[in-house]
């Protein structure tokens, strides 16, 4: 239950090795202890370096609980587990793939494999999670969106068009879930400063886009926009408005965009 100053007493991350994900749970620790569930497959070698670190930023306990996102009949023991101890407040959906642009369209089992994890599994537990917190009549979901699904490029078009499935459903059940006490935000970041992004950069030579931001400032924005209610953010915010005009260009143009 959500205490009497607003702060959750118990945080689910499905995803928990995300860094972003992560990064949320130890903002929400700023407030005041709780206990972190993480959902994260078994053979993560980061298991133990997420359980310490959220440990060390003030978590009662940390809970480990195995989650294959692409094992969906398995999902529903998954979120039974995490409520096995009691209500959940918050449930930060922050798992997935983002892999090689250029070899997802023209890879089928690739390109099947990141749609089932970044969307096919994010449908699964958020169905579930609305479920539980239907029940409960209560409760935060923070869904991992992305700007690259606001308007699906060229250059990303698979991992594009996952995220901009994701949106939708997630932006959908906040509608849907809103009569009975539960909220759901979606958060829009554009490019984040993490392992992943870095190694990528790394790796294709590609360069730090503008707004870039750190996975503490996506975790500060996530925090405070679920706290007042919000149903949908971006990050950072000015990302909103540059997003407005990108999705008003003719198809035409926006395809000579170096995008």
């Amino acid at each position: 239950m959500i205490n009497a100053v607003g702060n959750p007493q118990t945080i689910l991350l499905l995803g928990g090795s995300s860094e972003i994900g992560l990064a949320i749970c130890a903002e929400y620790l700023k407030k005041g202890p709780a206990r972190v569930i993480l959902a994260m497959l078994p053979n993560d070698p980061l298991r133990e370096q997420a359980s310490a670190q959220l440990t060390a930023a003030g978590a009662n306990t940390v809970e480990i609980i195995d989650f294959d996102a692409l094992d969906t009949d398995s999902h529903p023991k998954v979120i039974d587990a995490a409520w096995a101890g009691g209500d959940v407040d918050v449930a930060i959906v922050a798992f997935g793939v983002l892999g090689d642009a250029e070899e997802l369209w023209q890879n089928q089992r690739k390109a099947v494999l990141t749609v089932g994890i970044n969307y096919t599994a994010a449908v699964s537990v958020g169905v579930l999670l609305g479920e539980k917190m239907k029940a409960q009549g209560f409760g935060r979901i923070i869904a991992m969106s992305s700007v690259a699904g606001e308007r699906v490029r060229r250059s990303n078009f698979v991992y594009g068009s996952t995220k901009a499935g994701l949106d939708g459903f997630y932006l959908g059940l906040g509608e849907a879930l809103r009569p009975f006490g539960p909220r759901v935000l979606v958060i829009r970041p554009g490019q984040v400063r993490t392992t992943t992004t870095l190694e990528h950069w790394k790796a294709t030579g590609a360069k730090e886009a503008p707004f870039t931001v750190d996975k503490e400032d996506v975790a500060a924005l996530a925090v405070s926009a679920s706290e007042k209610g919000r149903e949908l953010i971006w990050a950072p915010g000015q990302v909103r408005y540059l997003m407005s005009v990108i999705r008003h260009i003719p198809r035409p143009v926006f395809r000579k965009l170096p995008l």
